[in-house]
């Protein structure tokens, strides 16, 4: 039987483990698209254009390469005899936190300019609820000359991918589906029931929408809770982290589901990146403020967003109070950042919290090396020097802060840190070093963790 083709644009963190994963089943004929030549060309050569670790992908890549089903391209014409198309492009927001369709408009532009009828388009990128059918239908209709549901389906399907657990995430959690109408989301779960082995769930598609960014709002705030007890901790001179440990001692108890005493408190941390954490709230309150029926403040997201924000400066205050301890000026102190990819053992520097701390020590006076073993060296801001080099990092630094848990700085030797160092001191901005503190100290590294408030630094303004 002729396999039905897909076409999958946006070939990034999201696309890419979608079109993999429908082409390597063998029942779909898919269709990478994209707008950059390097990433296409790097696909069809069978490598991944993701630094990270990323199990899976890359056998499937050569797998589908091998059997005939994936390839990618520019061409949006490959649109033309597809049974269906996927869009996954990047939706940032600006500083107003007013979202920006550059990307999704000229997706849809392409797509619409070869849409054929009967073909199902669904929606993949978080977006402001709203935006599937306020954006993407009338630039579909107006470019192909097409009105939906009539001549073309329609539907949105959120993914739930995070990197380093692609292929996982997509595989094994819920999917949630939303069709404009009843063939347009029946259409889009017999799709995605030929990869997801987990529950298929469906809806409107603003509902859906919503129950994204709603998704992501709720991680955001729960980190923003266990960083404010990080800060409150430090002020008291109490280890959060331990803290933590004892919040969560509660356990779920069956006999109660109504009341269960269960906690879950998150660990805090230097700073929350990536594409989606930072804005997904930001997303839900522009469309409540911009279509909903009455006027909505959403303090409580608002909040949590600027506590988020806020961390990678209280890591400044804590560095800047690390090098007065150890005697060292912050105007021409030499600083090592251990990690700039936004989540641990990822390519992805996409809302790096490293980013506003590098410019705050910059301004501030200081030199500045960046260690990243994944990230491309132009993702660093201008005026910081970078290095792949583990050890060129560390040479004559006065500090060491960590903002990525990647696996590789789990196993520095204290010992040798203190060798190369001109002054061995570590800020700790991910509890990566938790445990280790005597071995630190034996080792005559000054050890500073957030949230650790047993130091007791002075880090008044």
């Amino acid at each position: 039987m002729e396999r039905k083709r897909i076409v999958v644009v946006g070939m990034g963190y999201a696309g890419i483990p979608v079109a993999l994963s429908l082409a390597v089943t063998g029942k779909w004929d898919v269709t990478g698209i994209d707008v950059l030549k390097q990433k296409v060309e790097s696909l069809n050569r069978g490598e991944l254009p993701l630094r990270g670790k990323e199990p899976h992908l890359p056998q499937m890549l050569q797998k589908c390469l091998h059997d005939g089903t994936f390839r990618a391209t520019t061409d949006f014409s490959a649109v033309e005899d597809a049974y269906a198309v996927l869009i996954n492009v990047q939706t940032p927001v600006d500083e107003m936190g007013v979202p920006d369709y550059t990307h999704l408009k000229a997706a849809a532009e392409g797509v619409g300019r070869h849409l054929r009828s009967g073909t199902l388009v669904i929606l993949e990128s978080t977006v402001a609820p709203g935006t599937t059918e306020g954006v993407l239908k009338p630039i579909l209709e107006r470019a192909s000359g097409l009105s939906c549901p009539k001549d073309f389906l329609l539907a949105y399907s959120y993914e739930r991918v995070m990197v380093g657990r692609l292929v996982h995430n997509l595989k094994n959690y819920p999917r949630i589906v939303g069709g404009v109408n009843e063939e347009s989301t029946e259409r889009a779960v017999e799709i995605y029931r030929s990869i997801v082995s987990a529950e298929i769930l469906t809806s409107d598609i603003l509902t859906a929408e919503v129950a994204k960014t709603v998704e992501n709002a709720y991680r955001d705030v729960n980190i923003a809770f266990a960083n404010e007890v990080a800060l409150l901790c430090e002020s008291l001179g109490v280890d959060a982290y331990r803290v933590r440990e004892l919040v969560n001692s509660l356990p779920y108890d069956p006999s109660q589901p109504h009341a269960n005493p269960i906690r879950n408190m998150h660990i805090p941390g230097a700073g929350v990146g990536g594409h989606c954490l930072p804005k997904d709230s930001l997303l839900l309150i522009y469309s409540a403020r911009s279509s909903g029926r009455f006027e909505v403040d959403a303090p409580l997201m608002s909040l949590s967003r600027r506590l988020n924000d806020y961390m990678p400066v209280h890591m400044f205050r804590l560095a800047k109070a690390a090098l007065k301890r150890a005697g060292v000026e912050i105007a021409g102190a030499r600083v090592t950042v251990l990690g700039y990819a936004f989540l641990q053992d990822s390519d992805d520097p996409r809302n790096s919290p490293a980013e506003s701390f590098i410019k705050l020590m910059l301004f501030s006076g200081a030199g500045v090396k960046v260690h990243d073993p994944f990230v491309s060296e132009d993702s660093v801001p201008k005026g910081a020097i970078f290095t792949r080099d583990l050890e060129e990092a560390l040479k004559g630094s006065d500090l060491a802060v960590i903002f990525t848990a990647h696996s590789v700085y789990r196993d520095i030797d204290p010992r040798q840190m203190k060798g190369l160092m001109r002054r061995a001191v570590v800020v700790d901005g991910r509890a990566l070093f938790r445990g280790k503190e005597s071995e630190l100290e034996d080792a005559g590294v000054l050890y500073i963790s957030l949230g650790r408030g047993d130091t007791l630094l002075d880090i008044t303004p």
